[in-house]
């Protein structure tokens, strides 16, 4: 009997932007990042989400690194922007630093690595675990029902931006990737505010 799938704790609570509106980190309130997020844009398709990230690691760089921090006690993370229709993160890992497996609740998304390697071992329902490395420059879009573990198994920091969307839905926990269920989770929706 496989164990049960779990919210996780870092489960997103706030509502998103209205269509139209956007939120942006301090330190890249960029036109260029507000073009890139198209607030008006609704629903991203995985290459989408890759070209996303791809711009973020290659036109930002100097911004991402003067921003990125890695701790080797936790893992660190910033959200670098969000609308009703994405959400933009920037991640660090330290050597031995990874996440569980995990799905994204029904999201598409990417990542593309800023500087270092990460592995990841994913899954899609039903099918096969299948591991990649990806070093600095790569970037991979993936559909709502892949999921995954990423791991920094090298000796030197790694840091990668990743996107979502739709956003801030809650990500799903599992034991094992092998326990990852025949059917693609379906998006539960997230928290809108209310138009005026």
């Amino acid at each position: 009997m496989s164990a049960p799938t779990h919210i996780s704790q870092y489960t997103p609570t706030e509502e998103i932007p209205e269509l139209g509106a956007f939120e942006l980190h301090p330190a890249l309130d960029l036109p260029l990042l507000r073009d890139w997020i198209r607030p008006d844009h609704d629903l991203w398709t995985p290459k989408e989400l890759r070209d996303l990230t791809t711009l973020a690691i290659t036109e930002l760089t100097g911004s991402l690194l003067d921003l990125v921090e890695v701790h080797d006690e936790e893992r660190w993370w910033a959200r670098l922007g969000l609308t009703a229709g994405v959400e933009l993160w920037l991640l660090s890992w330290a050597p031995g630093q990874g996440t569980h497996p995990h799905d994204h609740g029904g999201a598409s998304g990417s990542f593309a690595v800023l500087f270092g390697e990460v592995r990841e071992d994913y899954r899609y329902p039903s099918g096969p675990i299948r591991t990649a490395q990806h070093g600095t420059g790569a970037s991979i879009g993936f559909g709502a029902g892949r999921a995954h573990q990423v791991r920094n198994t090298g000796s030197v920091n790694a840091a990668s931006v990743h996107a979502y969307s739709p956003p801030l839905l809650p990500v799903r926990h599992y034991a094992d990737l092998a326990d990852v269920p025949p059917v693609a989770p379906q998006p539960a929706g997230p928290i809108r505010k209310a138009t005026r």
